[in-house]
């Protein structure tokens, strides 16, 4: 299997974990930022093990300067991105949310091409296209949302994803060192926050934390072989994939817009997995 195809495979493992991850999220009894900071905490102190055994401990140590990207990394992925996230859904709605942070791709083309010179094609921007479409369809149900409070939060969120990304991308650590360390920096930097605004325990910190050491490492392996666009794009039907996953597990009715969002979301999601990674010239 060569390093497009592992990419490729390592992206979808991503987008399976991602949709899994909002019934965890949903059922938060605590305060958001709370919630991020131990679910970012447990991710590290899982994935810490696994870096010693690794000898991760001696890639630090030979590279310390790399140390000041995966802080940046933490700063803006994990501590800057939660809170908007947070704070910009429970000002909004989940449908909103939905949507609004599937732009994500746009923003990941914009970085790409712009900071780490990757070749956009036509091809990649029609399927990114469709992929939108897809998530509307199915989340919307053809209703157009209203815009509300915190829209403007949930649209800077991803941007802040994008560029702790293209920081990860950049840093000569381990794909698992990379994730370890966003991890314990972003849940360290929310740790303030969280006190100040009501700081409690929760169990779902722990399953939270699992998904987020299993996806943020699968993700740092996936864009060290493909393109973060590439990558990105792969992830955007993941709320679609939460609500078809809904239907088909709670029985909830299939719609004509669930089966044309469906199609969109496959035929963009085939026609980005078939892209070849690259830079521009």
């Amino acid at each position: 299997m060569n390093r497009e195809t592992e990419g490729t495979a390592l992206a979808f493992a991503v987008l399976i974990l991602l949709s899994l991850e909002p019934v965890v999220i949903k059922a938060n009894p605590i305060n958001p930022l709370a919630f991020a900071s131990l679910s970012a905490l447990m991710a590290s102190l899982l994935l810490w093990p696994v870096v010693l055994i690794r000898g991760g401990a001696g890639e630090i140590q030979e590279k310390p300067g790399e140390l000041k990207k995966t802080f940046l990394t933490g700063l803006f992925a994990t501590a800057i991105a939660y809170s908007l996230f947070s704070y910009g859904t429970r000002l909004s709605s989940a449908i909103n949310s939905a949507i609004i942070t599937r732009f994500e791709v746009f923003y990941s083309f914009l970085i790409s091409w712009l900071l780490l010179r990757e070749r956009i094609t036509r091809r990649a921007v029609v399927s990114a296209l469709a992929l939108i479409a897809g998530v509307f369809l199915v989340v919307t149900q053809g209703k157009r949302p209203e815009l509300l409070k915190g829209d403007v939060l949930l649209l800077l969120t991803p941007l802040f994803w994008q560029l702790g990304h293209a920081i990860a991308k950049r840093t000569d650590y381990s794909p698992v060192t990379i994730a370890t360390l966003r991890n314990t920096f972003g849940g360290l930097i929310l740790i303030i926050p969280a006190i100040a605004t009501g700081f409690a325990f929760t169990k779902l910190a722990l399953a939270e934390g699992l998904i987020i050491a299993l996806t943020q490492s699968l993700w740092y392996l996936a864009i060290a072989r493909i393109n973060l666009s590439k990558a990105t794009a792969i992830l955007t039907p993941a709320p679609a994939l939460t609500v078809l996953l809904s239907v088909v597990l709670l029985g909830e009715s299939v719609s004509a817009y669930h089966i044309a969002g469906l199609t969109l979301i496959t035929l963009g999601t085939l026609l980005i997995s078939r892209e070849k990674s690259g830079v521009r010239k």
